[in-house]
């Protein structure tokens, strides 16, 4: 239940994608207006102000499509620009209070929902065929359809989910032995920034690894806190005992930063307050579900 308009608002604005925030049944020429004002240009990205797992997460490439979605959303959504640095990666970070340096605990690259033309099979024939791909190709033929019978050329190229979600597709690649002092010195340097930020995962956008690791050409497109997974752990060549592993030794160093924050004056979250979110988390959800 964290609004992301919140969070996006205590993120270093250079490295951060314009984000506007709206509430449902906002006039649409309200929305064009501000998006023109902040000279924003389609494709935009449109998702929920609250997200869990991809879900209701859009690229909305025209007026029109923006005036379905936002037509469709009973929630509280944002209108973001999109950032096209061709790489996503999501960077577990930490630090405990009051200590200079943070530490990286792992990095998973993130490959797309992409798929090669043929010149012979249709784009629904060739989702079908990759296993992976076939579990989402409902709702790619809700998104696309007639397209989807359409024939790619030979050797053509089409990233039919650009977002970095497990979710929706993407493949989760660890690369957690990319972790540099250079990088973690970055990271450092961008993370002391946000106030309150000592445990989570950044998943983020970039052009090379070597820029990003000199902390150029990047933007930070989600930072997810508490309820962060290490998702390095979705390495299909990892086992479920090494996601145990990760889990258990994350939610340890979850704990010991909130002992420490504890200490400092941050208050603990209540029984109630925990029932009351995880209620209201499940009906957000299925809302989300809904869209």
């Amino acid at each position: 239940m964290e609004p992301k308009h919140e969070i996006y608002a205590i993120q270093p604005p250079e490295i951060t994608p314009q984000t506007l925030y709206y509430r449902p049944g906002t006039d649409f020429r309200q929305i064009l207006d501000a998006i023109s004002d902040k000279g924003l240009s389609f494709p935009l990205i449109a998702k929920p102000n609250i997200g869990m797992k991809g879900l209701a997460v859009a690229k909305v490439n025209n007026p029109e499509e923006l005036g379905v979605y936002v037509t469709k959303a009973k929630f509280d959504f944002l209108i973001q620009e999109m950032i096209t640095y061709t790489n996503e990666v999501g960077v577990f970070y930490y630090r405990y209070p009051g200590a200079a340096k943070g530490t990286i605990s792992g990095i998973v690259k993130k490959e797309f929902l992409t798929i090669s033309g043929d010149g012979r099979s249709t784009i629904a024939q060739i989702v079908d065929r990759e296993p992976r791909y076939s579990l989402q190709a409902e709702v790619l033929h809700s998104q696309y359809g007639d397209k989807m019978h359409s024939i790619p050329a030979n050797g053509e190229i089409i990233n039919l989910v650009p977002f970095g979600n497990h979710a929706r597709g993407a493949k989760f690649i660890d690369v957690s032995h990319l972790i540099s002092e250079q990088l973690t010195d970055t990271f450092d340097s961008f993370c002391s920034r946000i106030p309150g930020f000592y445990y989570g995962r950044l998943d983020i956008r970039y052009q090379t690894f070597g820029e990003l690791e000199r902390g150029e050409n990047f933007s930070i497109i989600e930072l997810n806190g508490a309820g962060a997974d290490p998702t390095h752990m979705f390495d299909p060549d990892h086992s479920l005992f090494f996601a145990w592993s990760e889990i258990i030794r994350h939610w340890g160093i979850m704990a010991d930063i909130s002992i420490m924050n504890h200490k400092n004056g941050a208050p603990y979250l209540s029984l109630s307050e925990g029932i009351k979110m995880f209620r209201q988390n499940k009906t957000h959800v299925r809302l989300l579900e809904d869209f």
